[in-house]
Formats: C-alpha cells, structure tokens, sequence
C-alpha cells in the first residue's frame, strides 16, 4: 500500500524581518515573527494569530525551521501549531502544481514541514490525531510563507 495525501487547507503566515540571533558552532540562528495570517480549505478556515515565530538554524545551505504559532478557526477555536521541517536549495526538486494547475511548491527548492497541532475543541480533535505533510514556498518577496497542509491517509 502506497500513503496517499489529503488536501485539507493552507495557511498564509505573513512574517516580519528576521532577527539574528546568533552564531553557533558553524550555524546562524535567527528569529521570523509571524505577524498575522489566514487559513483557508476544505476542513479548515480560520486565522494566524499573531505573535508566533520560526527560528531557523542555518548550516551552509540548509535551513532546519522550528516555527511555533497559534491558529484560530472560524468557530473561535484556538489550535497550537509546532511546524518544523528543512529549507534547502535542491536541483532535484521540481515545482510541484495540484491537478488544477495551482503551484504549491516553486522549483529548486526544497521547504517541507512536518506540523503537529493541538486543541482540546471537539470540532477540530481530527487535526491532533492525524499526521501531516506541509508543502511550503514564500510570497511577496518572503513577506508571506504560504503552506498547503495535506492529511496522510
């Protein structure tokens, strides 16, 4: 059996300038505040509160992200965010479209996330008990990441 991803929405994160925070034994250590955003999609709709952030450690080319942050849903639920994953130039990462031609990820780079959420909503419970893959790429001149979340079945 093959694992098959589920579309279920995508979050808009827009982000303020970076903060360096420091050199470690050959990484950089900085610090994105996320300022705001939306979330859209078929099992989900809601906000980015702002006030999270992603601290990325930089070895050479790779970037390892360790972003925390809060959702809120159109019912007023709060979900706790803990997003890492990799940012790297990769040659052999093609852009990746959906089948309606929409670009999720853009070509040359690799920037994949492993989100776990948390929230005691009934509603959203689906959202703690699933495993997820995150598709990401950056807008607006890095101002905006935008993740497309897929369930794995």
């Amino acid at each position: 059996m093959t694992p098959a991803l589920d579309f279920v929405f995508e979050i808009r994160a827009h982000l303020a300038p970076a903060r360096h925070v420091g050199h470690g034994d050959g990484e950089a250590l900085a610090f994105t505040p996320i300022t705001g955003g939306t979330v859209t999609g078929p099992r989900l709709t809601g906000t980015v509160l702002p006030g999270g952030g992603d601290w990325g450690s930089t070895r050479g080319a790779v970037c390892q992200l360790d972003a925390r942050y809060l959702l809120q849903a159109e019912d007023g639920a709060v979900i706790d965010v803990v997003n890492r994953g990799y940012y790297r130039p990769g040659p052999d990462c093609p852009a990746q479209y959906e089948e309606d031609g929409l670009r999720v990820s853009e070509a040359g780079v690799y920037f994949r996330t492993a989100p776990v959420f948390r929230t005691d909503a009934p509603a959203h419970r689906w959202l703690a008990e699933t495993v997820f893959v995150g598709l990401a790429r950056p807008e607006d001149e890095g101002r905006t990441v935008v993740i497309r979340m897929y369930a794995l079945r």
